[in-house]
């Protein structure tokens, strides 16, 4: 009898290896606004407007991407959109047009995030692992995934200040292009045949899903985490720089919030296994405030900046193992990389909420203090709907 040597802890690394690189480029974007703005002659806004695109296609592309992966295995279209990504950096690139910049920074980007990021890979790995580990294998891949933000940002921070942006740009897309492979490992053979023989069909998933008042408030509460962690990653460094510190500061801020990130998403997803997610969610939302309005009170400098990406940091990406782990216990994981993909697609339409509000804000009023005090609020909002949240699964689990 032939093994199968896709084990759920190869699954697990491949899928974080590719979220490493994946989550680690998208997470330096914001180091390329100032430099690449003032090479070309582009506004804020401009780029800020291209990242919000990149956002948006991300989630509208999701669900999509999601419903080929879960019902053809999710290592085709993960190789291909590690491809569609190296091209869209490339593209980047050689943009010297608002127009170009939205269509390949945003547009061809931000359909590849679609395919190599967290929905598609969390689908894989949630169909991989027993009900028992599930929320663990996704607690410990999103830790590992999130190490790449702190290794990448320096990295093309370093090659930004040494050989410029577009040498970084160009750096990123080879190490998208590198990964693509490791894709193999999250094949699912005979995919179509066991997605065939469930009986539910995707559209059928989507409804039931829609129905659940539970699914709802969950695809507002990821809304709210978009703005929060868009707007931070893409203006943080502009508004140090604004504020007279240098390039080192952003760049240490961004690979502290990864290193934050790491510890916090493994702590808070295993939490998820102990404790009620719904809880959890609430909790994060709420902190998030607190240390936002904090950050604006304290006066500014290295030391508030550092304290501060540590603990939002730590905050970062913990919503996504406690949402997906809410996504596939509520309904299980037969459709996991879609209905994902449509909880993150309410994440998208939030982060680019978040890239654009920044940049068109801080154009018309000179300071990002009104968008900081949106963003906390979001999160007080958002705390507050996560509440209601029933962790039952739903009719048609049950009664299987």
């Amino acid at each position: 009898m032939q093994t199968n040597w896709r084990t759920p802890v190869i699954v697990i690394l491949a899928g974080a290896l590719i979220v490493n690189f994946s989550m680690g480029i998208r997470h330096g974007m914001g180091l390329f606004m100032l430099p690449m703005t003032s090479d070309v002659q582009m506004s804020r806004e401009a780029f800020s407007l291209a990242i919000a695109v990149q956002n948006i296609c991300w989630g509208l592309f999701s669900p999509f991407l999601g419903m080929l992966a879960d019902r053809h295995g999710a290592g085709r279209v993960i190789a291909l959109t590690c491809v569609l990504y190296a091209l869209g950096l490339w593209g980047m690139e050689l943009s010297t047009t608002p127009l170009m910049l939205t269509l390949t920074g945003g547009i061809v980007i931000g359909m590849a995030q679609a395919g190599c990021t967290i929905s598609v890979v969390s689908g894989v790995i949630g169909r991989s692992t027993a009900p028992a580990q599930r929320q663990q294998a996704l607690a410990l891949s999103g830790a590992i995934g999130a190490c790449g933000m702190f290794y990448l940002t320096p990295l093309l921070q370093w090659v930004i200040a040494d050989f410029g942006w577009r040498a970084s740009l160009l750096t990123a897309a080879f190490l998208m292009l590198a990964v693509a492979p490791v894709a193999i490992a999250l094949t699912e053979p005979g995919r179509a045949r066991h997605v065939a023989g469930q009986g539910q069909s995707a559209s059928a998933a989507i409804r039931e899903a829609c129905g659940e008042r539970g699914f709802v408030l969950l695809c507002l509460g990821f809304f709210v985490c978009g703005i929060q962690v868009v707007f931070i990653g893409v203006h943080l460094p502009a508004y140090l720089r604004d504020a007279g510190m240098s390039g080192n500061t952003g760049v240490i801020a961004l690979a502290l919030i990864a290193i934050g990130n790491i510890f916090g998403t493994y702590w808070w997803g295993m939490q998820g296994a102990r404790r009620p997610r719904r809880h959890l969610l609430s909790m994060i939302y709420l902190l998030r405030a607190v240390v936002i309005v904090v950050f604006l009170l304290v006066p500014l400098s290295p030391a508030s900046v550092y304290v501060f990406s540590l603990v939002i940091g730590s905050l970062w990406l913990a919503t996504v193992p406690l949402t997906n782990g809410l996504v596939a216990h509520i309904f299980g994981v037969n459709y996991l990389s879609m209905l994902a993909g449509v909880v993150f697609l309410s994440h998208q339409v939030g982060a680019f909420l978040g890239a654009w509000m920044g940049g068109f804000l801080f154009d018309r009023t000179g300071s990002y203090t009104v968008a900081w005090l949106i963003t906390a609020g979001f999160g007080v909002f958002a705390a507050l709907i996560h509440l209601p949240i029933r962790e039952e699964p739903v009719k048609r689990l049950a009664s299987a």
